[in-house]
């Protein structure tokens, strides 16, 4: 029996899975993944710890399940996209923090470009928005704020990538520094339209062109590496989102996924690039030989990640498993609304100042109140996005797939189905990130047929809207009046 092997590297834990040719998850190790916040808007990790967490994963899922590395016929890679290293080639040591997707530092330069008048431009070519999120002015930051770093990268001495291209440098030794089209695109560096790095754009970000990774296809050979005398094969790499929507067998336009992570992402199939305000245009996949395929895509910053708030910053849980029951424990939020911009509002607001608030509050107000709070705020940020899909594309959505670990919670499916009025589709198997990066490798490696999502996806659950349309109308606008509340939160906390 041959296997492929994925590697699903997140934000806050690496993890490596077996999955046999027929789809079947065969074997899993996952290893936490400390953030780190040294400043409010900061949030950073260790380059070399997600290394050695990622590396610790592929020797312990093969060893607990007694599979030989012969056995494996490709690997493929998925990633927390937008996070942000740079190091040196020669002794492959990172020269700072890993910047994370969350990071906020580099809004003032956002601000600055947009009043520079060169957003539309950036979002022509590169179908995103002017925000930290995205890579470019994590790079420039890096570049400018530790000593001597710039002059080393215009002599060609630095190399920056994404997650992918970190590991996929790491695990080849040094050989190849490349990553693929889908994360190329979360860059603001890439024209997702000439499929190639911006000449223009690297001169507007300040960006050296010898740091930049070579761009292939999600289904490229990208060359093989070896850790402790086992070699493997990588024959496939996507940026997590768009490796979930391959894996949920989203390939025609119009279908639509979510998945709750760390934050919750939101991808439609488009087939083609189209633009819409408050949403960016991604690349979806390219397979060998092949156009690209393209996706709108909306981002909701904090989904899990409020969830873990409750848990460590609040200590209303103590496991983030333990927030169903505690939510379902009343029958409503009794009139308290969470805002979860803990690191800003994303999609379709775009607000990087917005701060995170809790309104509604009464004496009568308890832990299970704030928790179903948390979680109708998951829902409803969802929502939002899913609202700018619709208008966007003049079409309802009337079924979304659900994934990510939080997807495992019945309560906020449900409450997805009612406030969306979309039907909530769960998959047998919920590690559909993981299972893209297998497809890809499979796929690339000339094992599974380019229809393998097809094949591999498997429905589990269905949770249908119970609101009236009234209601759940009226919800949505009390929510949306909230979100506005902190929607113009001053750029300096203190003002």
């Amino acid at each position: 029996m041959s296997y492929l092997l994925a590697l699903d590297q997140g934000t806050t834990s690496s993890r490596a899975l077996l999955f046999k040719e027929d789809g079947t998850l065969a074997g899993l190790h996952q290893e936490a993944l400390d953030v780190v916040y040294p400043e409010p808007g900061w949030v950073e990790q260790d380059a070399e710890a997600i290394f050695n967490t990622q590396a610790e994963c592929i020797r312990r899922v093969l060893a607990d399940n007694g599979v030989d590395a012969k056995a494996v016929a490709a690997l493929g890679i998925a990633n927390q996209r937008e996070t942000t290293i740079i190091w040196d080639r020669s002794s492959g040591k990172p020269i700072g923090p890993a910047i994370v997707w969350q990071d906020r530092r580099t809004a003032a330069v956002c601000e600055q470009l947009k009043a520079a008048g060169v957003e539309e431009k950036i979002k022509t070519r590169t179908g995103l928005l002017l925000d930290p999120y995205f890579c470019a002015t994590k790079i420039g930051w890096l570049l400018d704020e530790i000593p001597g770093v710039r002059k080393r990268a215009e002599a060609g001495e630095l190399a920056f990538g994404t997650v992918d291209t970190w590991l996929l440098w790491r695990l080849s030794e040094g050989r190849t520094h490349a990553t693929d089209i889908s994360n190329a695109s979360r860059t603001l560096l890439y024209d997702i339209h000439r499929q190639r790095w911006d000449e223009e754009l690297l001169e507007l970000f300040n960006v050296p062109a010898l740091l930049l990774p070579e761009v292939r296809s999600n289904t490229a050979d990208f060359g093989a590496i070896a850790l402790e005398g086992d070699g493997f094969t990588v024959h496939g790499m996507g940026g997590d989102q768009q490796s979930a929507l391959f894996a949920q067998a989203c390939l025609e336009p119009g279908h639509a996924k979510v998945t709750y992570g760390t934050g919750a992402f939101v991808l439609v199939n488009t087939g083609q690039a189209k633009a819409a305000d408050g949403l960016l245009t991604t690349v979806a996949w390219r397979m060998n030989g092949c156009d690209p395929v393209y996706a709108l895509e909306g981002s909701v910053f904090n989904a899990g990640a409020v969830v873990q708030w409750l848990r460590d910053g609040l200590s209303l849980i103590e496991q983030a498993g333990d927030v169903e029951a505690l939510a379902a424990s009343v029958e409503d939020s009794s009139g308290v609304w969470m805002i979860p911009a803990l690191t800003g509002l994303g999609a379709p607001w775009w607000r990087p100042h917005a701060r995170g608030a809790l309104l509604g509050l009464t004496r009568g107000t308890r832990p299970a109140h704030i928790a179903r709070a948390a979680l109708e705020a998951i829902a409803f940020r969802v929502c939002d996005v899913l609202g700018a899909v619709e208008q966007a594309s003049g079409q309802r959505v009337r079924t979304v797939r659900a994934d990510g670990g939080a997807a495992r919670n019945d309560l906020l499916l449900q409450l997805q189905a009612d406030f969306s009025g979309a039907d909530i589709e769960r998959p047998q198997q919920t590690e559909t990130t993981a299972m893209g990066a297998a497809l890809f490798a499979g796929i690339g490696a000339g094992i599974l047929p380019s229809d393998a999502p097809m094949r591999w996806w498997r429905r589990e659950r269905g949770f249908k809207p119970r609101l009236e349309a009234a209601q759940r109308n009226s919800r949505n606008m009390a929510w949306q009046r909230a979100c506005s509340f902190v929607a113009g939160f001053p750029e300096d906390p203190k003002s």
